[in-house]
């Protein structure tokens, strides 16, 4: 069995066809799905989907988004939590430094919002994109007591290392496939059986030989093959490994 760490199933990637691509994971080997929230009016979406067996929910505000983001959305998320007590973590939030032009308000909203998981206990996923060292300066900081999950890790083995020692565990998915990602397969060899959880993040972050194409979980059955072989073990044991780890983290 599987538990594919993160996807976006409730986009509209997948309006048409939905019910095929949990067809396809679940024949894939795929049986759990975590699904982040993104922006408060994908909230419902996102909600509607996890009244599956087969479906736990996230809820957050994503750096990406910020042009859709409110001055009240963290009240907003505060109340949706209360709502839903089923929430196994807050996300998907972080910081994206590609986009410096909202770098400041995605701080001020990434603080706001591990401030609330630390206030309700609950593990965070955090989007970390070219800013691992200054994201880890700030979780430790605030040392969260349940941790979380750093979503498409792409650093290296030694910023691996600071974020598994503030409790966090990575995210490796369609990235890791990819032969110029040198780096990220040290890394990705570094860690411990318990470092780590395999995702998709579909529609998005797409395999290698798949670029172009939409992701979908029944590809992590590709990813669980592709870690094996870089780190010299069996396919059995990166999969149970990987959904211990992710039972762990979101308490499922």
């Amino acid at each position: 069995m599987l538990i594919d760490a993160h996807c976006h199933l409730d986009f509209a990637d997948f309006a048409t066809d939905r019910e095929a691509v949990f067809a396809r994971a679940r024949e894939a080997g795929i049986e759990h799905f975590i699904v982040p929230g993104t922006t408060r009016a994908r909230w419902p979406a996102v909600i509607e989907l996890a009244r599956r067996e087969d479906v736990s929910l996230n809820l957050g505000l994503h750096p990406y988004f910020m042009d859709e983001h409110g001055d009240e959305d963290i009240e907003a998320l505060e109340r949706m939590l209360d709502e839903h007590p089923e929430t196994v973590a807050l996300g998907e939030c972080g910081i994206d430094a590609r986009f410096e032009d909202t770098l400041d308000a995605q701080w001020q909203l990434f603080d706001a919002q591990l401030k609330l998981a630390k206030s309700r206990n609950l593990p965070v996923v955090v989007h970390c994109v070219q800013a691992n060292d200054k994201v880890a300066k700030r979780l430790r900081q605030l040392s969260l007591p349940r941790g979380g999950l750093i979503h498409a890790f792409a650093g290296s083995p030694e910023q691996a290392g600071k974020f598994l020692d503030l409790g966090f565990v990575l995210g490796l998915g369609g990235a890791t496939t990819h032969e110029r990602a040198q780096r990220l397969h040290r890394a990705v060899i570094s860690l411990p059986d318990d470092g780590y959880v395999l995702e998709t993040d579909s529609p998005d972050m797409p395999l290698a030989g798949f670029q172009g194409q939409r992701n979908e979980p029944a590809r992590l059955a590709q990813v669980c093959e592709h870690i094996a072989q870089l780190r010299g073990e069996i396919v059995e044991h990166v999969a149970a490994s990987s959904t211990a780890t992710a039972r762990r983290l979101f308490g499922i």
